[in-house]
């Protein structure tokens, strides 16, 4: 047949259509319904013919009702079919001889090579749709391959095309030639199914509806839908299987799973009424039976654009029969779940790479250090992506003192994160270059313009020096800190913010905070505390109360127990976070959370001294390293000691200018500093053979774990860590990690 013989005769004149992409379209010629209902109806024609397209392999699809008093098929709905070409079957009469007309008047499937429509088509398979009263309709899909509609295909079409019929007002659907496809709530089920699944966004997400609206109605328990990757069987998800039997099914080969192979080789659903007809079918597969309470089985094909994805297990409890319409429903059911999964699972592999990424980005442990304990949370916006451009960092410099970062690149997605891991990189060569906040944010602002005009950063940069009890901070349009006092009080930060980054101009303002000892810091960004219902300040000041409770109600501090105090940070962060955004999804802002436990150096684990300006400063500085590391019980450390000390004050005695100072600071490690008023670099150079100088800051590397130089207003600083094997004199332990939830 050609389209010549379907339509009026001007059609021979008219160029073939090519198939159209998107969206169905709904025909102007079609039934209408008013408000909301009726909508929801067209929708659901629609995404019938996606489904009925998509599963058999289709170019498109389309829709008639059947109007009794004129004897006619006038057309709902066409997906993937162009306008002009679905013009030819837009209204066609009772006698004309083409496969809608003709699965009418047959009361069954029918199908016709050729192109009908001058679209391509290999030929088109259409199946009416059978009221209590009567045909109501007409499903036509127009084929790619040449190949008429196996068994399987045929049982999805009969299947949609059962419960679409409530759709187009023709009360329960029956199959052709088969009966009831289902009770009246069972059709129901099946629609809202549909609709469902067309929002589900993860495969587990597919595993709950079809457990929600299908396993009921069939008196089911069970669901598991398995794919093959790899040559082994993974399960994506699962409803109603004890642990152990899920334990023993992950991952196992192909080869051994042999329910999966003989579904997905034939294409063909298995249906299993009893344990005894499962073990007869599949005797390898003993062992995983016996740790199912499963006793039969419904084996369907995922089918999802032409393949077989996998396989969906509808599981029962008991032995049971399935009739002819339970297993055409299930069979189209596998079909149109099977659509929903391959969507997901995009959804799930993109969401995992996205996670990881995120992952990389952020610090996968924060680290435990002497001075500062921490914990942290990161939330993206939404559920789409879990990429964004918060950060947050915790960064040992020398002598104890500890960089805390938070900060926000304007935006959310890939590119933000991307910028974000730039800046947390930047941020990180800069901080070890021991520059101070407003300086690092000079060259932070430079790097953010440098990306373009529309990128824009907010941040905090603040160095805790343990040993002053100090934090010194910059702010670039950032949210201010939060400050927890060891007696519970607890107050926000009143200072005022430079531009972000990327429209600031240099300089940077500076701002210096004491901090008691076993104070807390905390850090968030404005995604936290700020959303359509808050400003930023209402979101801080809701922030202070929340936390104010919580230091009120617990004791965070134990010097004693690092491990416990950071339990108590995270318990802190969960409790900030389910209070400020109680649906973390429903965000529209990504958002960043740092809360630092800060503990200053005690007064009798620092010991500092003048030196006087002459080559006699070296043995001073000697016998200062001998009488405090014998006091400390850190005598196995005199010798590497006064070696780096004695090197560091030669130097500055030969090259340098004063004062000199040497401090002697005892925690985790060793650090000895030696100050001068000199801006000096030191270098290490590859000193020759024939030198008799020029390697002194080789053996200061050789004998400290690491070594290095902070400039200061008035001077610099050079600087050795040693360190000590059993933590310090009182056998701590030393520099260890703890793991920061992301």
């Amino acid at each position: 047949m050609t389209a010549d013989d379907a339509g009026p005769d001007d059609r021979a004149e008219e160029q073939p259509q090519p198939v159209t992409s998107g969206c169905p379209v709904t025909w102007e010629e079609g039934p209408r319904r008013e408000g909301p209902r009726g909508a929801e109806t067209m929708e659901m024609l629609d995404l019938v013919l996606q489904q009925a397209t998509t599963c058999l392999g289709g170019l498109g699809a389309l829709l008639h009702r059947w109007d009794p008093n004129a004897g006619r098929l006038r057309l709902v709905s066409v997906s993937g079919i162009g306008s002009a070409s679905a013009e030819a079957w837009a209204d066609l009469h009772a006698e004309q001889d083409v496969a809608p007309v003709r699965a009418v008047r047959g009361g069954d499937f029918f199908w016709v090579a050729g192109d009908s429509l001058g679209v391509g088509a290999a030929g088109t398979a259409a199946v009416p749709l059978l009221g209590v009263e009567g045909p109501v309709g007409v499903l036509s899909v127009l084929m790619a391959g040449a190949a008429e509609p196996g068994e399987v295909q045929r049982s999805f079409l009969c299947a949609v095309a059962g419960w679409a019929v409530g759709r187009l007002g023709g009360g329960p659907g029956i199959l052709p030639g088969a009966g009831l496809v289902a009770e009246a709530d069972r059709s129901v089920g099946m629609g809202e199914l549909t609709a469902t699944l067309a929002e589900a966004v993860t495969s587990q997400d597919v595993a709950e509806a079809f457990a929600k609206h299908v396993l009921a109605p069939f008196g089911a328990d069970g669901l598991m839908f398995t794919v093959l990757e790899g040559g082994r069987v993974h399960v994506v998800a699962d409803i109603g299987y004890p642990p152990e039997f899920l334990q023993a099914v992950r991952d196992i080969p192909a080869s051994v799973s042999a329910p999966v192979l003989d579904v997905v080789s034939t294409r063909v659903p298995r249906f299993v009424e009893s344990s005894a007809e499962f073990l007869r079918r599949y005797p390898t597969m003993r062992g995983l039976w016996e740790l199912s309470p499963k006793e039969a089985w419904a084996f369907l094909p995922l089918m999802a654009s032409g393949r077989v994805l996998g396989m969906c297990a509808v599981s029962f409890s008991h032995p049971r029969s399935f009739g002819d319409g339970e297993r055409t429903l299930l069979t189209a059911l596998g079909g149109l779940v099977g659509q929903a999964l391959e969507r997901a699972r995009l959804y799930d592999v993109e969401h995992a790479r996205a996670q990881e990424l995120q992952r990389g980005l952020l610090p996968r442990m924060l680290p435990r250090l002497p001075a500062t304990s921490a914990a942290a949370r990161y939330l993206p916006a939404g559920r789409d992506e879990d990429v964004g451009g918060d950060w947050y960092d915790l960064i040992p410099l020398s002598a104890d003192r500890v960089a805390l970062v938070i900060g926000d690149v304007m935006g959310h997605g890939i590119t933000e994160a991307a910028t974000m891991g730039r800046l947390r990189t930047a941020v990180r060569t800069l901080a070890d270059l021991e520059m101070s906040p407003d300086e690092l944010f000079i060259h932070l602002n430079d790097l953010v313009s440098d990306l373009g005009e529309d990128c824009y950063a907010t941040c905090l940069y603040a160095v805790f020096d343990p040993v002053a009890g100090r934090c010194t901070y910059s702010l670039a349009g950032h949210p201010p800190p939060v400050v927890v006092h060891p007696d519970g009080t607890v107050h926000i930060v009143d200072v005022s913010p430079d531009p972000p980054l990327g429209a600031a101009e240099p300089p940077f303002d500076t701002h210096q905070l004491d901090l008691p000892d076993e104070s807390l810091l905390v850090l968030c960004t404005d995604g936290l505390v700020e959303s359509a219902t808050r400003d930023v300040d209402q979101g801080l000041a809701q922030l202070r109360h929340i936390v104010s409770q919580a230091a009120a109600n617990t004791a965070y501090f134990d010097p004693a127990d690092q491990d416990s105090d950071v339990r108590r940070l995270e318990d802190l962060c969960d409790t900030v976070v389910s209070a400020l955004l109680p649906d973390p999804g429903q965000t529209n802002d990504d958002a960043g959370l740092l809360i630092v436990h800060t503990r200053c150096t005690a007064a009798g684990d620092v010991a500092s001294c003048s030196l006087p300006e002459d080559p006699q400063a070296a043995g001073q500085a000697r016998a200062y390293v001998r009488e405090h590391l014998d006091a400390w019980g850190l005598e196995y450390l005199v010798p590497a000691t006064e070696l780096l000390v004695s090197e560091l004050v030669g130097n500055v005695v030969r090259h340098a200018t004063g004062p000199i100072r040497l401090r002697l600071l005892r925690s985790h490690s060793l650090t000895c500093e030696v100050y001068d008023g000199s801006l000096t670099t030191p270098r290490i150079r590859r000193a020759t053979f024939t030198d008799e100088d020029g390697r002194g800051l080789q053996l200061v590397a050789a004998l400290s774990q690491r070594w290095g130089a902070r400039y200061l207003d008035d001077g610099k600083c050079i600087w050795t860590e040693q360190d000590i094997p059993h933590g310090d004199a009182s056998g701590e332990p030393g520099l260890v990690h703890a793991a920061s939830t992301v």
